[in-house]
Formats: structure tokens, sequence, C-alpha cells
């Protein structure tokens, strides 16, 4: 599959299995998943065919290793950053004493002021380390990276979930738990 085709498949996925699975007729059932055989129908009846290898190697190059399979391989689901209200299924864990969080150099006076917030995600997606960070920020503009005191956070009593793909979840960061590095 060329670049761009696989590019292509893998926007596609995340719009429909991230934001808007009733355009596809799709239900994300508890934990995102939907079964293969419906998205790969539902692709196909909206004008955009998709191959069940198609299908696979998106899964398994996607840089940021954004869907997965469940174990019998006829279940797929984003692993994060839904703006639809689904049920990930995930527990919550004990985070590493500090996580990051990148963003564009405009955002960060208001970050520090109102911590950060999910905005139209179910959660707030945080890195293990700065380089992460720094290229997730870089897709808004000049990156900053936060600090994010997430043992103190988890002593507080804030929830954090671990996504298949490495990125940490939680509900929001306040302000009182940041430093801009």
């Amino acid at each position: 599959m060329s670049e761009e085709r696989l590019v292509r498949v893998s926007k596609f996925l995340s719009k429909h299995l991230r934001h808007q699975p009733e355009r596809l007729g799709l239900v994300l059932a508890p934990g995102g998943w939907v079964p293969v055989t419906d998205l790969l129908a539902a692709c196909a009846r909206t004008g955009f065919p998709v191959s069940p290898e198609e299908l696979a190697e998106v899964v398994r190059t996607n840089s940021k290793q954004r869907f997965s399979f469940d174990e019998t391989g006829t279940l797929i689901r984003a692993n994060q950053g839904h703006s639809v209200e689904v049920d990930l299924q995930l527990e919550p864990r004990v985070p590493p004493d500090a996580l990051y969080h990148g963003t564009g150099e405009r955002t960060v006076q208001a970050i520090l002021e109102r911590g950060i917030l999910k905005m139209s995600r179910q959660h707030v997606h945080l890195s293990a380390d700065t380089a992460t960070a720094r290229t997730v920020g870089a897709r808004h503009g000049r990156p900053v990276v936060l600090a994010i005191d997430s043992a103190a956070m988890a002593r507080d009593g804030h929830l954090f979930y671990l996504s298949d793909n490495g990125v940490w979840l939680v509900e929001h960061v306040p302000f009182g738990y940041l430093q801009q590095l």
C-alpha cells in the first residue's frame, strides 16, 4: 500500500472510530470495539472500500499505534482520542512520577492559568517522555513541553489510565501540577 493510501485510511478510521461512528452506521461497544466485518462493510457502503489486508497494515504500521485488534482479530478499536462517549474499559494505573504534555506556544498561558482541559476529547493525553511531547506540540505550532507532577496528582486522588499504545490519560490536569520546561 502506498504511503498516501496508508495515511488516507488511517485518517478515515480515526474520524469514524474516534469521532463519528454513527456516520458509518457503527455503534462502539464497551471498550470502543467494532466488529471488523461491520467496519469493512460500512467503509464499502460509503464509497471508501478498505480491504482486510489494508486494515491490518494500518493497524500494524501506524506510527502512533492509534488502533488495535482484539486477541481474536475480529474486533477493532481506536486506542484513545475519542470525542464520542465510550467506555474504553481501562483500569486505573499508577503513573510515573512525571509525565509530559506538548502544546503550541500560543496556548501555554491559558494552560498555565486553567490547567490542561480535555476539550472535546474524553481525556487529556500525556506522554512518558519529553521527545514525544515535543513532537505532539509541534503539530500545534512552535512546541512547548509542560511537565506534570503526576505522582502528586495520583496522591491527591486523580486517576490515570494507560492506553494500549502507551499514552497516559487523565480527566484534567489542574494548573498547580504543571511546570513549563
